[in-house]
């Protein structure tokens, strides 16, 4: 009966069940026939043996008469029968031989082949009535030998036939009696052994039947009542109850089967689940959380990474990601990423040469599966499905996860058409804050590069790797513009002011950050029913820009970490631009003027960090404000 273990928990085969059973099964009729064929044969010894003890009676009946007709003839004609008498000791003799053989045999256990006409001597076991009876026998049968031996006399050529007839005569009832008794106590025994037989074979055949009805109950449990269970339950997941799970089957194979039913049943959930979420307008990032939490119960998936193919080309770039630690990802040029595209084919990457193995070993990844996207026409993406585990992925996985692919290329498709959608508006919104205040020129320009390249920096941090990826950095981007759009809403008589305003046009002034995020709250909320989140940095931007560290600023008072990370980096970025261009009020500072003002102001104005990053990426800052600057 074969047994294993699944996960921690011994079960049977159904093999080993039904296998062991029929071995059982079958031996169990092996024995029942080995067993009725040994006592059959051991009934033809019965026989023999009480066929010799029948002899012995015979025997000793003809020793009897044979005396009472000598002693008769002796009577009639006298003694001149002596003569004849010969013929009575020969007979006689033979006799004795015969019977001497006989219950020697008895008494050895052993009766010659001689006796019994086989090849070889029959061996006897006695019970314990015969063995008794065989005793006193054998007793009666030394002193009947020895009587008649005394009777005969001590002359063998002139023997005392008459005294042995007379012996024989009066002795005899004796040893016929024994030897009945003898035979009867052979015939109970054999009674004995039949009846034995006859109570085994019931036995064997009643083990038999219990033996078939064990079969049976065990069919039942372990095939009937598991296919019904999974019969039920494909009923129910064909009824619309996705994710229904079956009872699993404690034996190996149906246990697999039941395993593998809910296995489906949950990718069905999961894969409606994934639908019904695109069907609400859910956005790629929130996709992309759904599927690594819904999927990694029947596949690896650690973590998803969207790579989309740069415009130059060549080259693919993190675009969203979500569980997997890739937030430092350089650009990455690998072939393996063109075959997926071009190649229009979900490839497995584990430990091969190339820029994406040395990115995955680095987060600590061993296997990814690369599905190609084809809402993008220029260059195109990927969805990589990345596995801690090595050899996470078999062509089950590839075949599922790619149909799980098709679903993620709509929603990225729909992504992309709104993110053009959003850039326009945002755009739009930024140049019609520029018309108020057009001495702005390409400020909102700079800052808003400034932002990202602060933003993404921070991203490379561990602390905010969970908050900030390439969408994160691209959103500050794009909302970067709009931090002050409220002034839409400010009077011309204070926003267009040359001069200081006095404390009721500050105040007015001041307003402008709720206004602006009023408006985007309003644009929010009409993308909040239609599923979508969209304005939700620009609002934390438009309305927390002029929130100090300590606590000082403005609108809310909001102090440190309270103020949206989005907003801190705007507001540095904004001050340092402010601070290096030329406004009508001021000339422009140097780079460094601005930067020590800056530090003078970090952990009170700025949050320190942010402040620190800055100094990082001067480098790129500087690009950007040599070709742009307005001094």
């Amino acid at each position: 009966m074969s047994v294993a273990a699944i996960g921690g928990v011994w079960v049977i085969s159904v093999r080993g069940w039904l296998g062991g059973s029929l071995a059982v099964l079958c031996a169990f009729l092996a024995g029942v026939s080995g067993f009725i064929l040994y006592e059959l044969d051991l009934r033809k010894h019965d026989y023999q043996i009480l066929n010799l003890a029948g002899q012995m009676r015979v025997v000793a009946s003809s020793l009897e008469q044979q005396a009472n007709d000598v002693l008769s003839q002796s009577v009639l004609q006298g003694r001149s029968l002596d003569q004849s008498f010969g013929l009575f000791e020969r007979t006689t003799a033979e006799r004795i031989s015969l019977y001497e053989q006989i219950i020697t045999g008895f008494a050895n256990r052993e009766l010659p082949a001689a006796l019994t006409g086989r090849d070889e001597a029959l061996r006897c076991n006695w019970d314990k009535p015969s063995t008794n009876q065989l005793d006193i026998s054998v007793a009666q049968w030394q002193r009947y030998r020895s009587g008649l031996a005394a009777a005969r006399g001590p002359d063998p050529l002139h023997p005392h036939t008459l005294a042995m007839a007379n012996y024989m005569l009066s002795n005899g009832p004796a040893l016929v009696a024994s030897t009945e008794e003898l035979a009867r106590a052979f015939q109970a025994m054999m009674e004995g052994k039949l009846l034995l037989v006859r109570l085994s074979i019931v036995g064997m055949l009643a083990g038999g039947a219990m033996v078939t009805v064990f079969v049976l109950l065990l069919l039942g449990r372990t095939i009937l009542k598991p296919l019904d269970r999974t019969v039920a339950g494909f009923a129910r997941v064909s009824a619309g109850d996705l994710g229904f799970q079956v009872a699993e089957a404690e034996t190996v194979e149906f246990g697999r089967m039941t395993r593998s039913f809910n296995d489906l049943s949950q990718r069905l959930h999961s894969m409606f689940g994934l639908i019904d979420h695109i069907g609400r307008g859910c956005d790629l990032r929130e996709t992309m959380e759904f599927i690594v939490t819904a999927f990694r119960r029947f596949v690896s998936v650690d973590g998803l990474v969207l790579l989309v193919a740069a415009p130059e080309g060549g080259r693919f770039r993190v675009e969203s990601r979500h569980g997997a630690p890739v937030a430092a990802w350089p650009d990455l040029a690998d072939p393996l990423l063109e075959r997926a595209v071009h190649g229009n084919t979900p490839i497995i990457a584990g430990s091969e040469a190339g820029e994406l193995a040395v990115a995955m070993a680095k987060s600590g990844l061993k296997t990814a599966l690369l599905l190609p996207m084809g809402s993008i026409r220029d260059g195109g993406a990927v969805l990589a499905v990345t596995s801690r585990l090595a050899d996470a992925y078999s062509p089950e996985h590839r075949q599922f996860l790619g149909s799980m692919a098709t679903q993620v290329d709509a929603v990225l498709s729909r992504t992309l058409a709104m993110d053009a959608l959003v850039v326009a508006a945002v755009q739009g919104l930024a140049k019609l804050a520029e018309s108020r205040d057009p001495e702005t020129g390409d400020h909102l320009v700079r800052m808003s590069l400034y932002s990202s390249f602060i933003a993404e920096e921070l991203g490379k941090r561990p602390e905010h790797r969970d908050l900030i990826d390439p969408g994160y950095v691209r959103s500050v981007h794009r909302f970067a513009p709009m931090h002050d759009i409220g002034k839409v809403g400010i009077a011309d008589r204070v926003l267009l002011k040359p001069g200081r305003l006095d404390d009721e046009e500050r105040v007015e002034m001041n307003r402008h950050p709720l206004i602006g995020a009023e408006v985007l709250r309003l644009c929010e909320q009409r993308m909040n029913e239609l599923g979508r989140s969209v304005f939700q940095i620009g609002i934390e931007i438009a309305e927390s820009h002029h929130e100090k560290w300590d606590g000082t600023g403005y609108p809310h008072g909001l102090r440190g970490s309270a103020i949206p990370l989005s907003a801190r980096i705007v507001a540095v970025a904004d001050v340092f631009d402010a601070l290096t261009s030329k406004r009508p009020y001021k000339d422009a500072f140097s780079v460094e003027k601005a930067m020590a003002i800056i530090h003078q102001d970090s952990g009170r104005h700025f949050d320190p960090e942010v402040v620190e990053v800055l100094d990082l990426v001067m480098p790129a800052v500087l690009d950007v404000y040599d070709r742009l600057k307005h001094v």
